[in-house]
Formats: C-alpha cells, sequence, structure tokens
C-alpha cells in the first residue's frame, strides 16, 4: 500500500503537466523548430521555463519533463473514436435536444389517432358485429310472431337462412342489408288494408294496352289503389309485368279479363260511380292481398 502511494504523482503536478502540453500545442511553431534540433527536449525544457518564468509561475523542472514526454506520447489529448453503431446512438442521444420534441409530439398525435379510431370507430363496428347474432334472432323472432300466411313465413324463413350463412361467413355488410330486409318484410306483414277501384271523377278507373310480342291482343287493367283502416292511401311496391322492375306506387292497375274490365266500366258509366269498388283485402300477416275479383295478379305502374 505504501509503494503503491508512493507511485502516485500529486494531483497538482498532474494538472501542471497538463498545463505544460497544452502550452505546447499552442506554441505550433516553438514544436516543429524545436523538435528537429538534437537537443530538442533540453531546448523545450528551457522555453517552457521562459514561458512560465515571464507569467510569475514556478514550475518544477520535473513538471516540464514530465511534459514533454506526455507530448511525445500523444497523453492527454483526445482521439475520436472510430464511427460505429455505438456512436450513432451516442451523438444521437447528445443531439436529443433538437429532435426529442418533434418526435415526442409526432408519438402523441399518432397515440391520440389511434385512440380516436379505438374509441370512436373501431369499438363501435366491433360491438355492432358482436350484436348482429342477436339482431337477426330477435328479427326472425318478430317475423315468426306476425306472420301468418304460407308466403309470409317462407318469405321470412328465407330472409334468416341466407342471414345466418352470411354472419358465418364474416359478411357484416349483407347481414346487416338483409336485416332492412326483414324488417321491411315484417312492416309489410303488419299492414292491412283494402283493394278498391278508383272511382273519382276525372280519374281512370281502367286501361287496355297492346302487348309487344300480340298486336292483335289486349291486355286490360282495372286501376286500384291501397286503403289504409284510418283512411290513408299507402304507397306500395309493384312490379310492373312490362318491365320487370319495381316501383313504389299509390296507384297501379291489376290485370283482368276483357268481361271483368266491360262490366266495371259499365258500372262507371251508369252514373260516374263504381257501386262495386272493392277489389280485395290485405289482412295483417299476410304477404299479399285477397282478391274478391278475378286476377291474374299481374300489374302495371305506368299508364
Amino acid at each position: 500500500m505504501a509503494q503503491a502511494g508512493a507511485d502516485k504523482q500529486p494531483l497538482d503536478d498532474v494538472m501542471l503537466a497538463m498545463d505544460v502540453v497544452d502550452t505546447l500545442r499552442h506554441q505550433q511553431v516553438l514544436i516543429e523548430r524545436e523538435l528537429n534540433a538534437q537537443d530538442r527536449d533540453r531546448k523545450l525544457i528551457e522555453r517552457l521555463r521562459e514561458i512560465y518564468a515571464s507569467q510569475g509561475i514556478d514550475v518544477p523542472d520535473h513538471v516540464l519533463e514530465e511534459g514533454v514526454a506526455a507530448l511525445k506520447e500523444d497523453r492527454f489529448s483526445y482521439t475520436p473514436p472510430r464511427e460505429s453503431f455505438q456512436t450513432r446512438l451516442a451523438r444521437l442521444y447528445v443531439g436529443r435536444g433538437k429532435w426529442g420534441r418533434p418526435l415526442l409530439l409526432g408519438l402523441g398525435a399518432i397515440l391520440i389517432a389511434l385512440l380516436a379510431y379505438t374509441l370512436l370507430i373501431r369499438g363501435p363496428a366491433e360491438r355492432e358485429l358482436a350484436a348482429l347474432p342477436a339482431r337477426l334472432e330477435k328479427q326472425h323472432e318478430l317475423l315468426l310472431q306476425v306472420a301468418k300466411g304460407e308466403a309470409a313465413r317462407e318469405r321470412s324463413e328465407s330472409l334468416y337462412s341466407r342471414g345466418r350463412s352470411a354472419l358465418a361467413g364474416g359478411e357484416k355488410a349483407q347481414v346487416l342489408e338483409l336485416l332492412d330486409q326483414m324488417s321491411a318484410l315484417q312492416t309489410e306483414i303488419e299492414q292491412e288494408y283494402e283493394l278498391r277501384i278508383v272511382s273519382r271523377p276525372g280519374e281512370r278507373s281502367g286501361i287496355w294496352r297492346i302487348p309487344d310480342a300480340n298486336s292483335s291482343a289486349r291486355n286490360y287493367y282495372l286501376i286500384v289503389e291501397a286503403i289504409a283502416p284510418d283512411g290513408r292511401t299507402l304507397t306500395r311496391t309493384v312490379v310492373n309485368e312490362e318491365d320487370g322492375k319495381s316501383y313504389k306506387v299509390s296507384k297501379w292497375g291489376l290485370r283482368v279479363d276483357e268481361s271483368l274490365f266491360e262490366r266495371i266500366a259499365a258500372d262507371k258509366q251508369d252514373d260516374g260511380i263504381i257501386q262495386q269498388s272493392w277489389f280485395g283485402v290485405k289482412r295483417r300477416g299476410y304477404l299479399t292481398p285477397e282478391y274478391l275479383l278475378p286476377t291474374t295478379g299481374a300489374a302495371l305502374t305506368t299508364w
């Protein structure tokens, strides 16, 4: 322990030696000139002694000798490390003041966007998807409660079966569309109305058409409308037999034979009023009306 303590230089000597090296580095001309001389070490020490003496600093010779030796050994100097991944990380860390705040702001904005997406979009969408099976079962149950006619029950089961298949396939959009169709079907099944032949002055009660397929034939139609129990005229979705498309209309023509057409025409021509204007009745629980007059059920929506 005593020997180890003796080998250590006093801190003041080390500091002075570092100052000597620093002085030599700032005296480049002196170094370049003196280091080429044969007695360069002695001349350097003498020059250093003069420099420090002019500053009023008394530096022991052994410290001056230590400073000259340190200069030659390149001690007390900084050598930059070689370029490496660690040095890049170190420079990145040192420069964190420049990029740290923008990075934190950017990360914060991303986090807020993700949180908003989760809470406002993904969360509700996932909850809606999870609720679809229960909604489908509930809508099917409501249809079964109101459907009485065979056509109504068959249509209900068909939509329900398609909904279950779409649900099993993860086709959310199709399930939602089928639920809308089932809801519309329920409304249609629950509706009650009377089919009446239009009998108002100035309005047609019937019309005939010459079909494109047979110019020598005529198709006869009686114009009807759906009247709810409270007297309102309902809008119905009707398929036009001439183009096969569906239309929402408040009046449409139902195809009848010529004899019925002529009988209704004669009834109206008698006094301007159709005495027997009832054409059919749509009861709650059924999909189609029960016709009181003979008809094919084919319809015309424009004339």
